[in-house]
């Protein structure tokens, strides 16, 4: 019995050695940069996945001691002291480095590397929880480094959730604010700025500052899109409104690319219209759906897209596009709030080629999506040049009479599906964003993410293609993704008057890079 089990185990060892060996013929023949990224989805499945879900159970676990012991309010103000000690101590050695976050560069969503971080004076910000819940005011109070995903957990089982739920469950209120967010709702609230009321911030000389429209109103107001560079922001206050149980979608097919933009343009401006969201697969297919907020719901047509074994939602919403008929489904609000979630939009299918497949989502289904953050983390030298040059993740925001000329852009520049459209309401408030004139306009942001199929499409010659085109129709550029524009060019697209007022006055030149030269790639070459 002993041999027959050794004989075993050395049957299987001899199986696993002339696997590997196969294994790492096969990577030197195919090379090494080439199996990175074309079967990326053998580290990710068999790694990353896994690691995602302790990252998950720990925040988890985390979330619910905070609650359970109140503790999040007592320990805010000593931890904001902290940050404000750090800025001290910098000052007091001569501010010789620009300031940043000491949240490592990896952590966030953006795609960018923030190599800035090895350079400045990193200040630790460990702020990650919800503070209050004021029913009142219709008011939560929150610190910078809380999710999208951790609020509508925390919010909802009060009946209450936020007007703009961003996509993303690891979305954090500081990346929302300081960059931008936006959501389906948002031809109705505007962009995540926009239901905020109040930002609590520790300045360049260590001071704590409240500012709301009527209270300390010019940074309140260019304090979005700023990236860091005005102050660290340490609570926000956001509107609530109440929550329902369903979301009820329309799913309605539309061919033609003028009738696409008429018919997205058309519900955009119904405000009866609780969600507007539309998804390209073609440059004269798309599928166009509307959504209305309800507690009550059809049993036979409720959709539980968030569930595990679900397939995706933009597989889920082609199906209505490929059998050419409209549709009525009732979404259970949270998963509607993140049904792009676990395929991160359609990035997804390009790391795990079979990710949607029934036979992988019931088996594994529940460890997905992996972090981007991990993905980041892990993703290294090779892969990100190559994603740099034959892949792009950008969100343009144009206004929507710009629509159809704005797609005709994107198709023969980067020819990306799907496409993402948005629509959201812009004020006319101070700051880096708002409309041309003196007037409210409706905008689209146009999302491109994937591969680009354009014979043409070189990364930088590209991009500054497309940037050219949204500046000329006074559009703005998602600052998450790779910007290839001139500082002049910046300036140009953004509106620095009040920016740069608030810079001198409250001595920010010494503290914090210009945003230009945080995020723009011209700058760090």
């Amino acid at each position: 019995m002993e041999r027959e089990r050794a004989v075993g185990v050395m049957s299987a060892l001899w199986s696993v050695g002339a696997g590997l060996l196969l294994l790492l013929l096969w990577v030197r023949h195919r090379g090494l940069e080439a199996v990175l990224v074309n079967h990326r989805w053998v580290f990710v499945c068999f790694f990353l996945m896994p690691l995602s879900i302790l990252f998950d159970i720990y925040y988890h676990l985390r979330a619910w001691a905070v609650w359970r012991f109140h503790s999040a309010p007592r320990q805010h103000a000593q931890r904001v002291r902290h940050i404000q000690e750090q800025v001290r101590e910098w000052k007091e050695e001569g501010s010789k480095r620009y300031m940043c976050t000491g949240r490592p560069g990896w952590l966030t969503v953006s795609l960018r590397v923030g190599k800035y971080k090895k350079t400045h004076k990193n200040i630790m910000i460990n702020l990650m929880d919800v503070l209050e819940v004021d029913p009142e005011r219709q008011v939560v109070r929150v610190e910078p480094l809380v999710t999208m995903g951790q609020l509508t957990a925390y919010l909802n089982p009060m009946g209450w959730t936020i007007p703009v739920v961003p996509e993303l469950d690891d979305l954090t209120v500081g990346g929302l604010i300081m960059g931008t967010g936006i959501e389906s709702s948002s031809h109705i609230y505007g962009l995540f700025q926009h239901i905020c009321v109040a930002y609590e911030l520790v300045l360049a000389d260590g001071s704590l500052v409240r500012c709301t429209p009527t209270e300390n109103s010019d940074l309140f107001y260019a304090v979005p899109w700023s990236c860091g560079t005005l102050g660290f922001l340490v609570a926000a206050e956001i509107k609530m409104i109440p929550a329902k149980k369903y979301v009820k979608i329309h799913y309605k097919p539309v061919r033609g690319l003028q009738k696409i933009c008429e018919k997205f343009t058309e519900e955009s401006k119904k405000k009866e219209n609780s969600f507007v969201e539309g998804l390209m697969y073609s440059l004269d297919e798309a599928v166009i759906m509307t959504g209305v907020l309800t507690d009550e719901a059809e049993q036979s047509k409720i959709n539980r897209i968030g569930n595990y074994y679900k397939p995706w939602f933009f597989k889920h919403v082609e199906t209505y596009l490929k059998a050419d008929r409209t549709g009525v489904e009732y979404i259970p609000a949270r998963h509607y709030y993140h049904r792009h979630t676990r395929s991160i939009f359609w990035e997804l299918q390009d790391i795990i080629p079979f990710g949607n497949n029934p036979v992988f989502r019931y088996l594994f289904g529940w460890m997905v999506p992996p972090k981007i953050s991990l993905l980041k983390l892990t993703q290294g030298e090779a892969i990100r040049k190559l994603y740099e040059q034959h892949h792009v993740v950008q969100d343009m925001l144009v206004p929507i009479k710009s629509l159809e000329k704005s797609i005709q852009t994107f198709h023969v520049d980067l020819n990306v599906y799907p496409i993402w459209l948005c629509p959201f309401i812009l004020p006319n408030n101070p700051g880096m964003v708002h409309p041309k004139g003196n007037e409210t306009e409706l905008y689209v942001d146009i999302g491109a993410y994937g591969e680009p199929k354009s014979k043409q499409f070189e990364a930088r010659a590209s991009m500054r293609q497309m940037e050219k085109f949204v500046r000329s129709v006074h559009g703005f550029q998602m600052l998450y993704a790779d910007c290839y524009m001139t500082r002049e060019e910046f300036w140009d697209m953004f509106d620095g008057s009040l920016y740069h007022k608030l810079r001198e006055e409250m001595n920010c030149k010494d503290a914090f890079p210009e945003v230009y030269d945080k995020i723009c790639k011209a700058a760090r070459h």
